[in-house]
C-alpha cells in the first residue's frame, strides 16, 4: 500500500507543480482529482474513508463566501468601492496609497481573488485617463492583496483552511495578524516609490475621466447589509457560539433569497473547480496520511512557539509556496501541525504562506489574475519586472511576521 501511496502522491504533486506534462493534459485541479481517484481505486482508501476525509467545514465556508462574494460583484459593489475610494486621491502618491490599503482591507473580508479580479480593470481605466503609468500600481495591488488577506479567515482559501482545522477564533486570528498586514501595506507602498520614482515624482493634480461603472445601487440595499451582518457574525461567532462554515452558509442563503439578483445567475459564478480542486486534495492528503507517507513530515507536529521553529515554518513556507502553491502545501501540512497544540504555530502558517506568495508570478493565484487581465489591455508585466518588487516585499513582511509572532510568543509566555 505505501508503494502504490507513494506512486498516486508523486503523480498528483508532480501534476499540481508542473500543470504541464508530456502527453497528459493535466491542470492543477484534474491531477488532484486524479489522485483522489486512484487512491480509491487502488485500495489505499475505501469510498466511505474518502469520503470522510473530505473536510466538508473548509468546503461550506468556502462556497457561503463564494455566493457572497458572486453577488457582490454582480451589484457592481467592487466598482463602486473602488471607484469611490480611488476618487479621493489627487497626486500619483495618493493614489498609490488609496490603492494600496483600499486593496489590502478589501482582500482581508472579500477573499483576495475577487477583489483583484474586480479591481484590475478599474485601476487600468483610471490610470489610463489620469495619463500614468499603471504597472507600479498593478504590482502594488498584487502585493496588497496577499498581504492584507493575510490578516482574516475569510481572506484566502488557505486562511480559511488554516481557521477550520485549528479552531481559532476570528477576532484572535484578525488582531494578531492585523499589524503584519498594515505595516505590510506602508513597506508596500515605500518599496513602489522607491522603485518607480520617476512616476511619483511629480505632484501633479490628476484629472479623471467621468467613467461609467456599473453598480446596481437598488440591489446592493439588500447585498450590502446582509454581507455586513456576516462580517458581524465572524467578529462575534465564538462568542455566540456559531461556527465561522454555518455563518457563511446562513448569510449567502439569505442573500440569495433577499437579492436583486437571480439565483441561478449567482450559481453559475461559483467556482466549483476550486471546490473539487480542494475536496480531491483532501482525499490524496488521507490517503497518504494512511499510507505512513506523512511521517516525513512529522516533525513538523514538535513545532513550539520558539523563534526557530516559527522562523523554520517561514522558511519552508517560502520555498514551498512556490513550489506547489499555498493551498496544496497547507492541506499537505495541515494534518501534522494539528499536534502542535499551537496558535502561534498555526498563524504562522497562515502568515508565511500567504505573504510567500508575493515572491514570485507564479506564487499565488492574485497575481495571475492581475496579470492576464493586464495583459488582455496591452500591459505587459514580466517574470523579472514582478520579481524585484515581489521579492524585496516578500522578504521584509516575513521577518516582519516572524518579529510579530515571536513577540506575541514571548508575551503570553510572561
Amino acid at each position: 500500500m505505501y508503494s502504490i501511496a507513494l506512486i498516486i502522491f508523486i503523480i498528483t504533486y508532480s501534476g499540481i507543480i508542473f500543470t504541464r506534462l508530456p502527453w497528459v493534459n493535466v491542470d492543477r485541479p484534474s491531477a488532484a482529482y486524479f489522485g483522489a481517484i486512484a487512491m480509491i481505486l487502488t485500495g489505499v482508501l475505501s469510498f466511505e474513508e474518502a469520503i470522510l476525509a473530505i473536510d466538508f467545514n473548509t468546503i461550506a465556508l468556502l462556497l457561503g463566501m463564494m455566493i457572497v462574494i458572486a453577488t457582490l460583484e454582480l451589484d457592481g459593489f467592487f466598482a463602486f468601492i473602488a471607484q469611490k475610494t480611488i476618487s479621493f486621491s489627487r497626486t500619483p502618491l495618493q493614489l498609490l496609497w488609496i490603492i494600496t490599503f483600499t486593496t489590502g482591507i478589501a482582500s482581508a473580508f472579500l477573499v483576495n481573488d475577487a477583489v483583484v479580479l474586480m479591481f484590475t480593470p478599474i485601476i487600468i481605466s483610471i490610470c489610463r485617463s489620469a495619463q500614468l503609468d499603471p504597472k507600479p500600481y498593478l504590482i502594488a495591488e498584487i502585493l496588497a492583496s496577499n498581504v492584507g488577506s493575510a490578516m482574516t479567515i475569510t481572506g484566502n482559501p488557505q486562511n480559511m483552511l488554516i481557521g477550520i482545522y485549528s479552531g481559532i477564533p476570528y477576532v484572535y486570528f484578525l488582531l494578531h495578524l492585523l499589524p503584519v498586514s498594515i505595516i505590510g501595506m506602508i513597506i508596500i507602498v515605500v518599496c513602489i516609490k522607491r522603485m518607480y520614482s520617476h512616476t511619483f515624482e511629480t505632484q501633479q493634480v490628476l484629472q479623471y475621466s467621468q467613467n461609467d461603472y456599473e453598480y446596481n445601487l437598488s440591489s446592493m440595499i439588500f447585498s450590502v447589509p446582509i454581507f455586513i451582518l456576516i462580517t458581524l457574525f465572524f467578529l462575534l461567532h465564538h462568542v455566540l457560539d456559531i461556527s465561522i462554515p454555518l455563518i457563511a452558509l446562513a448569510g449567502s442563503s439569505l442573500i440569495l433569497l433577499l437579492g436583486k439578483i437571480k439565483p441561478s445567475k449567482i450559481i453559475k459564478e461559483i467556482d466549483w473547480v476550486l471546490l473539487l480542486f480542494f475536496a480531491s486534495l483532501f482525499i490524496v492528503v488521507k490517503g497518504a496520511e494512511k499510507a505512513g507517507i506523512l511521517s516525513l513530515f512529522l516533525k513538523f507536529s514538535h513545532f513550539n512557539d520558539s523563534l526557530h521553529s516559527i522562523t523554520l515554518l517561514h522558511a519552508v513556507s517560502l520555498v514551498f509556496s512556490q513550489i506547489v502553491s499555498n493551498v496544496p502545501f497547507v492541506i499537505l501540512l495541515g494534518p501534522t501541525l494539528k499536534y502542535s497544540n499551537s496558535n502561534i504555530i498555526w498563524l504562522a502558517l497562515a502568515s508565511s504562506s500567504t505573504l510567500a506568495g508575493n515572491a514570485t508570478i507564479i506564487g499565488a493565484m492574485a497575481n495571475l489574475i492581475v496579470l492576464e487581465s493586464a495583459a488582455k489591455s496591452g500591459i505587459k508585466i514580466n517574470f523579472m519586472e514582478f520579481l524585484k518588487p515581489g521579492m524585496i516585499v516578500t522578504v521584509l513582511t516575513l521577518m516582519l511576521s516572524i518579529a510579530v509572532l515571536y513577540f506575541y510568543s514571548v508575551a503570553n509566555s510572561l
